[in-house]
């Protein structure tokens, strides 16, 4: 098995826990809200015996020491660009929240970034949803009740509901390991104190087709519709995209089918010219 280096890297006043194995053009993974950097570790895998792949918990994710201070989720991208990747663009893969920070670091630092992988990715200046079809709406407004109430246990389990099982799912659809793993990540973001302001993005809804470099885009048929209905706009508005649909996965189809993802993007990263 390839060795895991950690190490951190500064971003202001904040420390960035990270990971990394290979050798090779760097891949940089990019976690979701309701996670941190453990949900690569089988992407970590697979990548490192022909790239530097690297994987790094946000400020109030993980391991990651964050500050009373402004700050901006692509800064503390090109801090780790910086440290693993400063004389070569990198490959971005985000999921989520992730592939939010992904396109906007494509759209402000093009230079830096030689493909896009984007896993059902929020996007800056999308709409807000306010309200879903039944029984979505029931799912939604029981995890505001239990995020008003404090209760962090019961919240961590509605939205590994919403998120790993999907919406519609079946309560515990995904069970064992990936199950395990998302209650452990999204319980140390749950109870994270809140600290500093992050410092917004410009929109991106109205630039894709401003984002020039190759872009792999896949989401899960289970995952909640909206966000399926942006996967498809995203398809259909950005220049150099291939888009895929992982059926029977939801909102982070790399923990639910690891194999599966990982054909897809090897493939990806090997189709890419030098």
């Amino acid at each position: 098995m390839t060795p895991v280096t950690e190490f951190t890297i500064p971003s202001g006043q904040a420390r960035l826990a990270a990971q990394a194995c290979g050798h090779g053009p760097a891949v940089v993974l990019l976690h979701a809200g309701v996670a941190d950097a453990r949900m690569w570790n089988e992407q970590l895998a697979a990548l490192a015996s022909r790239h530097r792949a690297v994987a790094y918990d946000r400020r109030g994710f993980g391991g990651s020491l964050h500050a009373d201070e402004p700050y901006s989720m692509v800064g503390d991208l090109l801090a780790v660009l910086d440290a693993v990747s400063p004389a070569s663009p990198a490959i971005l893969v985000g999921c989520s929240q992730g592939g939010r920070i992904a396109i906007d670091t494509a759209l402000a630092h093009p230079q830096r970034v030689r493909a896009l992988v984007l896993v059902a990715p929020a996007l800056s200046g999308a709409p807000q949803i306010d309200s879903f079809p039944e029984p979505l709406q029931a799912l939604v407004d029981e995890l505001k009740r239990a995020e008003a109430s404090g209760d962090i246990e019961r919240l961590n389990a509605l939205e590994a509901q919403a998120w790993l099982d999907g919406p519609a799912a079946a309560p515990g659809r995904v069970g064992g390991a990936a199950r395990e793993l998302f209650l452990a990540m999204n319980g140390i973001a749950l109870r994270a104190q809140p600290r500093g302001t992050e410092i917004q993005p410009p929109s991106a809804a109205d630039s894709l087709r401003l984002v020039q470099v190759p872009t792999l885009l896949l989401w899960g048929d289970l995952d909640f519709p909206h966000l399926q209905a942006r996967c498809d706009t995203l398809a259909a508005q950005l220049p150099k995209v291939r888009g895929e649909v992982l059926h029977g996965t939801a909102h982070l189809p790399n923990l639910e089918q690891p194999e599966r993802f990982n054909r897809a993007l090897l493939a990806f990263c090997e189709s890419l010219p030098p």
